[in-house]
């Protein structure tokens, strides 16, 4: 089993940044891919970023690309989603999940994922 906490969400006005840091504890060397996504209230959950955790990959949705940035801490075995330029429609509940190995970290799709988090929340507002 693996653990994931997040921590870093926020109220932030547009144009400023968070952090977010999802902490993996238990079987963390299960995983090969960890990855955030995001869901707004009465929506489905959309993948934003995902990290390969033994490689260099590092894979964002278009809606994001050149704001945010995936990162790893494997000493800490945190991975953190920096959010740069934060628009009102990033406003969403964040989560982080784990594969548990054999995931794809490419397809960004929450059914590559066994491991989640319970969420941290971000408002922008503008």
């Amino acid at each position: 089993q693996v653990q994931l906490v997040e921590s870093g969400g926020g109220s932030v006005q547009a144009g400023t940044s968070l952090r977010l840091s999802c902490a993996a504890s238990g079987a963390t060397y299960m995983n090969n891919c960890m990855g955030w996504f995001r869901q707004v209230s009465g929506e489905g959950r959309e993948g934003v970023a995902a990290i390969w955790l033994r490689g260099t990959g590092t894979y964002y949705a278009d809606s994001v690309k050149g704001r945010f940035t995936i990162s790893q801490d494997n000493a800490k075995n945190t991975v953190y989603l920096q959010m740069n330029s934060l628009k009102p429609e990033d406003t969403a509940m964040y989560y982080c999940a784990a594969d548990g190995g054999g995931g794809n970290c490419g397809v960004l799709s929450f059914y590559e994922y066994s491991y989640w988090g319970q969420g941290t929340q971000v408002t922008v507002s503008s």
